[in-house]
């Protein structure tokens, strides 16, 4: 069994956060060949945020991902560097997106904390959104 918990010089932790947000409009935008340049922006952003993707599925209207972290940021820290950075990004890159919508992302998104308990339900939920 792989160990639950992750440590540093200060703290042992195991925390997870299933984060889901949608596009303006649930607008169906984030099609090919958007979708698989959003999941690489996604792993630079959650990288460089010293976090770990534990799951991750794009979605024409919204993304899952559960992911884990450490104490030391916020949900909504996190949702902001997601959403924020990956907008910028992919608003320059496809300018279709701007003619679409005025902003990609909605202001809300959706975070649920994911004891070890249920992390495998959380994952499976994720990877399973596409054959619905």
């Amino acid at each position: 069994m792989k160990d639950r918990w992750t440590h540093s010089n200060k703290a042992t932790f195991n925390i997870n956060f299933h984060l889901i947000w949608c596009t303006k409009y649930r607008r169906n935008v984030i099609l090919s060949p958007i979708d698989s340049r959003l999941k690489e922006i996604i792993n630079n952003i959650v990288t460089s945020l010293d976090c770990n993707i534990k799951s991750l599925e794009i979605m024409p209207d919204h993304v899952h991902i559960l992911i884990s972290t450490s104490p030391v940021h916020s949900p909504h820290y996190i949702v902001q560097q997601l959403k924020g950075k990956s907008s910028n990004i992919l608003r320059k890159e496809f300018p279709n997106l701007k003619s679409r919508l005025p902003t990609l992302w909605t202001r809300s998104y959706y975070c649920e904390s994911v004891g070890s308990s249920s992390e495998e339900n959380i994952q499976n939920y994720i990877k399973n959104q596409k054959n619905k």
